[in-house]
């Protein structure tokens, strides 16, 4: 008898009859003898709904009220979903955040776990109940609800597995697996049968969308083995763990993340602290930069450009306009037209001209690049959002197209 962690996301639990539909088959794998804890996020469209409405209240508005308002999609679905396990004749019961309990810090709308209490989930499982888990959201050490940041679901479902040291972790979304690129974007995109934590890692921070960053660090981290299934459809999947003698392919994945904003700071004083005091400054507010680089100082001035989320735009704005003149440097601009294109591979840190193979095609399609980074196993290059799915496709044909 195996115990398996099973998450939900929100298109599983869409409606009453997808619902449904996941009951049983939670059901179906309890009655093949193993223990199940479900991890549920809210229904399609919910969270987004709640936040639009903390928007039209105040745009920039207290996190913990945000909090409040936001973890509230996911306690209809627990219950729901209790109940329709319930009609199939099963034992279960749902538990929020703060009744496992799973205790966070405060960072309010991305807090990170700090421990997952097992003593309520392994009573539960002893009686014989399925325990349905609220995704996404925790408690800090106060007693205020948190939440995790959006995809927090996945984390939960990870650091739930992690706790239990459960046999399996499976993710079922709407897609059956880890695919090379985003299917939608390129039609020769295909399935990995498995995945390393380090090349998912990789895939999620570049804008993969089957799991959140996160959730790859913490199973990385405890080396729980991730299943990435479809909801809709039976087969296929993609296993994320670590094995002895896996196959490093090159480029195993390209990958494209729309969710990126330039912010560019110019005629910044070239003097030792000033590159520290600017970074500081966003990280106090708890604003996390992705890609930076400085131009070379002329007269004793250079530029700093950087990248954030489009989420974090405005307030990284802020944050700079309000120490500018504390640093002496010009004018604050920013740019949402952009995005991160990236080629993810663990063959990449040993294989000479991978990065130059990655400019040549972007150059061969008219595609300027604006800004790199890279890292042992990736190459990311920021160019204007128009050219993103163009790029996904070049770069697929270049480094996938005959694997």
């Amino acid at each position: 008898m195996a115990l398996i962690v099973q998450k939900y996301g929100g298109t599983s639990v869409g409606d009453p009859d997808r619902i449904k539909n996941v009951a049983r088959k939670v059901v179906d794998r309890k009655r093949k003898g193993d223990s199940v804890v479900v991890v549920a996020s809210a229904m399609s469209g919910e969270t987004n709904k709640l936040v639009v409405l903390v928007n039209k209240i105040a745009e920039i508005h207290d996190t913990r009220e945000y909090d409040q308002v936001v973890s509230t999609g996911e306690q209809v679905t627990i219950g729901l979903l209790t109940l329709a396990i319930q009609a199939l004749g099963e034992k279960s019961r749902s538990f929020l955040g703060l009744q496992v309990p799973i205790v966070t810090d405060s960072a309010h709308a991305k807090a990170r776990i700090l421990r997952v209490g097992e003593e309520n989930l392994r009573k539960a499982l002893a009686e014989g109940v399925i325990p349905v888990v609220a995704g996404f959201q925790g408690v800090d050490e106060k007693g205020n609800v948190t939440t995790l940041g959006r995809g927090g679901s996945d984390t939960t479902a990870v650091a739930v597995a992690a706790a239990l040291k459960a046999d399996l972790c499976e993710i079922y979304t709407d897609v059956d697996g880890v695919y090379t690129t985003d299917p939608n974007v390129c039609e020769t995109a295909r399935r990995l049968d498995r995945v390393s934590y380090d090349e998912m890692l990789e895939l999620a921070s570049m804008g993969a969308k089957v799991l959140q960053t996160r959730s790859v660090e913490l199973a990385k981290r405890f080396r729980v083995p991730v299943l990435t299934l479809s909801s809709f459809t039976e087969g296929g999947g993609t296993l994320m763990k670590e094995e002895e003698g896996m196959e490093s392919l090159v480029v195993s994945g390209v990958a494209a993340d729309r969710n990126e904003a330039k912010v560019t700071v110019s005629h910044v004083p070239d003097r030792q602290g000033i590159a520290a005091r600017l970074f500081q400054a966003v990280a106090d507010a708890n604003i996390v930069v992705d890609m930076i680089v400085q131009n070379v100082s002329e007269s004793g001035y250079t530029d700093i450009t950087f990248t954030v989320t489009k989420a974090d735009l405005a307030r990284a704005q802020k944050t700079v306009e309000g120490i500018i003149g504390e640093l002496g440097a010009g004018k604050v601009r920013t740019d949402v037209n952009v995005a991160k294109v990236s080629i993810i591979g663990s063959g990449m840190h040993s294989q000479p001209g991978v990065a130059a193979q990655m400019f040549s095609s972007l150059a061969k399609e008219g595609i300027n690049i604006l800004m790199i980074s890279t890292s042992e196993i990736k190459v990311s290059c920021l160019i204007e959002e128009k050219y993103a799915e163009l790029a996904v496709r070049a770069l697929h044909a270049t480094f996938l197209e005959n694997g």
